[in-house]
């Protein structure tokens, strides 16, 4: 029982990290990101260490987002943005 529920935050931490990389737009990336470390948390949780999932919790989830989008919006208010005609490779 406890085997599915690790392999189904592990397959949701990948999930998390693909979209975080597969994401245009920067704040949901970001976003993406913080979902990856709380489940990263999570999972230190369950493997019994409470002590290292604080941590991941309160810097990885918490403080680090905080950070990006304060970096985001500081690079939006001086008007860095990305070019309408710059062609993305995906496309």
């Amino acid at each position: 029982m406890m085997d599915a529920g690790h392999i189904f935050i592990l397959l949701m931490i990948a999930v998390s990290g693909f979209f975080a990389i597969w994401f245009d737009n920067l704040l949901n990336a970001v976003i993406s990101s913080c979902v990856m470390s709380l489940l990263i948390s999570l999972e230190f949780y369950i493997l019994q260490a409470p002590d290292v999932a604080i941590a991941e919790a309160a810097i990885g989830a918490g403080l680090s987002t905080a950070i990006y989008i304060m970096a985001l919006r500081a690079c939006n208010s001086l008007g860095w943005r990305r070019k309408e005609n710059d062609q993305d490779e995906r496309s």
